[in-house]
Order: C-alpha cells, then structure tokens, then sequence
C-alpha cells in the first residue's frame, strides 16, 4: 500500500533528461554532495527570484550552472552585478570555474514548483487554503494545461488533526510514462506547523519523432493506360455504308448500264 514514485524520476531516460549531466569513477561523493550545495547557495541567495530548477553541467575544467526562473531581472541585477557576485561566490564554494546561464520561464503559471510555491506563501499569509489551491488550479488551466491536480496536507486552517486536501481539474495520467507531467512539492512554515503543498501538470504525451512523423499512407493511384496510337493509313481511306445505301448504289448503276 502506499507506494509513491517521483513523477520526474520514474520518466528520466524517457521523456526527461537529468538536471546533473556528468560521470565520474571514484569522486562521485564528492561531486554529488558539490552539486546539491550549489544548489542549496543559489536558493539561499535568490530567495525571491522565482526558481524552479538548476541544471549542472561538468565538463574538464568548467561548471555550468543553467537556471531556470520566473523573473531573470531579478537574478541578473543591475547591470549584471547581481548574477556576477553569484558566479564569484559559486567559485569559491567549489574551488573551480563557473559559468552562469539563465534561462526564463515564460509561462510560471505551467510550472509546478512555482505554482507550489505560490500557494504556500499565500498560506503563510493566512490566505484561505481552499481559495488559493481553487485559483491556482483555475489560471493553470487557463494558461493551457490539460490537467493539475494539488494536494495539501497538514493543520489546514490551524486545526488540531492535520489533514489531506485535494484540489483536481482536468485528467493527470500519472501511470502513462509518456505523459508530460510537471511535478512540484513545496512547504509552507506557519506558526501552527509545517503544511505540505503537492502540484502535478499534465502538459500532454511526449511522442516519439517517427511517432510524430507517421502518416497514413495514401492509397496508390493506378494509372489509366493511354488508348494505343491510330494505325497510320497510307492506302485509300475506306469508308463504312449501310445496307440500304449499297442496295441504292447498286440500282443506280443498274440504270446506267441500261441507258
């Protein structure tokens, strides 16, 4: 009973790809525990920059960290100073070269982490849970998802018995591998406990490219032959007379005979 599977981790390999994209024999520890301080430093420096996810790419000698936010003016700063100081302090953090992309999210509202994290701080702000998952399920649609479904949990409300609440629009094949579907999990810190906010966005099946490509064949057309050429006629053309014209042609030149 009971058994949940990450939504992203159960389809990488297959639609998705991984947010970490490097190999490495013995210091994989070290590595990996390199990354999620990365990522750790850059929330905790750009609180408020709307980011959803950060892509590390290891190459020879050189980090690239991609991220991915909601509002690049912010992480950016005036005249790239902001971006700037992040790129010195993740150098010192790993002790190498970094290098810093930033890629916008153009429709936040498609984005699961960022809808999860709109409802919980709408819950710290002692908004109507009800109301802000109702809302953010409506303009999640709007924007043109095929479903969402939100899930909170936790002293809803201040209540003494924490709880479950659901909020579903729409269909979210969680079962379908390739089905599109966005996941996010974000945490609300209120003065009565911590309340758990769930966000899956069914964007639509990823097809295979010779899925995509296939057509169904058109029935082939079978060519009428061309009629065969006319016989070229070199001698007298002769020419078809009915019966009575004969009989008429025969008498004449009875009578002539005659005469």
């Amino acid at each position: 009973m009971g058994q949940k599977v990450h939504p992203h981790g159960l389809r990488l390999g297959i639609i998705y790809d991984w947010d970490s994209k490097w190999f490495a024999d013995r210091d994989y520890t070290q590595k990996l525990h390199e990354d999620l301080r990365i990522r750790e430093y850059i929330m905790k420096e750009l609180p408020d920059a709307g980011i959803s996810r950060i892509e590390i790419d290891r190459n020879a000698n050189l980090v690239t960290v991609t991220i991915h936010t909601a509002k690049p003016g912010i992480v950016i700063g005036r005249g790239g100073g902001r971006v700037e100081e992040l790129r010195t302090g993740l150098e010192q953090l790993t002790g190498g070269r970094v290098r810093v992309n930033i890629s916008e999210i153009r429709v936040p509202e498609l984005d699961a982490y960022l809808v999860a994290r709109s409802i919980a701080d709408q819950i710290e702000r002692r908004v109507a849970f009800r109301r802000a998952i109702k809302q953010a399920a409506q303009r999640t649609m709007q924007r043109g998802a095929k479903g969402v479904r939100i899930t909170i949990a936790g002293r809803l409300g201040g209540a003494e018995m924490s709880r479950r609440e659901t909020e579903a629009i729409g269909r979210v094949p969680r079962h379908t591998l390739r089905a599109d579907i966005d996941y996010g999990f974000a945490e609300a810190l209120t003065t009565y406990g911590v309340i758990g906010v769930k966000v899956w966005i069914y964007k639509g099946d990823v097809l295979e490219p010779e899925e995509e490509a296939y057509e169904e064949p058109a029935p082939e057309e079978v060519e009428e032959a061309a009629p065969p050429p006319e016989p070229v006629r070199t001698g007298p053309a002769h020419v078809a007379i009915s019966v009575e014209e004969q009989e008429a042609v025969a008498r004449q030149a009875g009578r002539e005979q005659e005469e």
